[in-house]
């Protein structure tokens, strides 16, 4: 089951108890902010607010280099061991040093377990689990002919692509096609540390709080992200906000080999069918909804996190995301 959460209780430490009551949201699951849907013109582009127009493009200075990336015959396995290794959610898909595809930690939660791509470990690998990481090759489920940025191109352009498109990750390349870096939500957050934005968190956060069962399974974890589209999931329990789940925690389950501790045979069922908390993380942190957008970025990047829980008082009322700051950086009406 999937619960709506409109407030909880925080405890120390990170542990939240409920005190609303908890309703199914199948039907009616929506941010409370459509991501730049209110901020954008006729022509389907973002109105840039004046503080993005004053940031100078510099993409080479904020793109990560050395890339992290995965090569065109790189198997499911590589990609999965690359993202458990290096703790990225995104990786270009290269063929002789040319982007080919992206793949992301997403892409693979829905190839194990979560989407229409887990029919290929079904149909083509019979399940078998150690087949469907080590034989299938990347370019079956990445993003094929992705968008790419040049280097010369301005920062207004990327945040453009990442607002309207809802892209959070970028390949920045030569203008000759070769790779340079990747650009994502997370490095221009960076840009707002030990700043002041005059945006309140309680302004951009998203909610209601959306949870499913602590008791849930893992194939239902991976459902429920790909079915509504979202990076992590939080677990609760009737009294209780447990922890989360993300993409990038739930593939990296798999490509430290952890996973394969749980097999009692070759099928993929048998990790499926494990309790959630297997994975659970339970070191969220939490934010102020009277705080200053600037200091959700400090926290976040102090924590090495891309969300956090939006409190007030000693309630919990909501969520904020890189996302989230991205939209609220970029357009104006925030």
């Amino acid at each position: 089951m999937v619960l709506r959460l409109s407030s909880i209780r925080v405890q120390r430490p990170f542990r939240a108890s409920i005190t609303s009551h908890i309703k199914p949201v199948e039907r009616i699951i929506t941010r409370s902010r459509p991501e730049g849907i209110r901020q954008l013109r006729s022509d389907g582009t973002p109105n840039w607010s004046q503080r993005i127009k004053k940031w100078a493009g510099d993409i080479e200075s904020l793109a990560k280099r050395p890339v992290i990336s995965v090569q065109r015959s790189s198997t499911v396995m590589d990609a999965a061991e690359s993202i458990a290794s290096y703790k990225v959610r995104g990786l270009p898909v290269l063929d002789f040093n040319r982007v080919y595809g992206v793949v992301m930690a997403t892409d693979i939660v829905n190839y194990l377990g979560g989407g229409i791509y887990y029919d290929i470990i079904v149909k083509r690998h019979n399940s078998n689990i150690f087949k469907a990481l080590g034989e299938e090759k990347i370019s079956s489920i990445m993003s094929k002919s992705p968008t790419v940025v040049f280097t010369s191109e301005s920062l207004e352009k990327v945040l453009e692509l990442m607002v309207s498109r809802g892209m959070g990750f970028i390949p920045v390349v030569y203008e000759d096609g070769e790779i340079y870096g990747v650009i994502t939500e997370h490095d221009i957050v960076a840009m707002l540390q030990d700043k002041k934005t005059g945006i309140k968190v309680s302004s951009i956060m998203s909610y209601p709080i959306v949870a499913i069962d602590v008791d849930s399974s893992l194939r239902k974890v991976a459902e429920t992200m790909i079915k509504f589209g979202f990076r992590r999931i939080i677990l609760a329990s009737d009294s209780y906000i447990e922890g989360f789940i993300s993409a990038k925690n739930y593939v990296s389950f798999f490509g430290s080999h952890r996973a394969f501790s749980y097999l009692k045979s070759t099928s993929i069922d048998d990790i499926l069918n494990l309790p959630a908390t297997e994975i659970l993380d339970s070191s969220f942190a939490t934010i102020d909804a009277d705080s200053d957008v600037g200091e959700a970025c400090n926290t976040m990047l102090s924590n090495k996190i891309d969300w956090l829980l939006v409190v007030k008082g000693e309630e919990a009322i909501g969520i904020v995301t890189e996302r989230d700051i991205l939209v609220a950086l970029a357009l104006e009406s925030v």
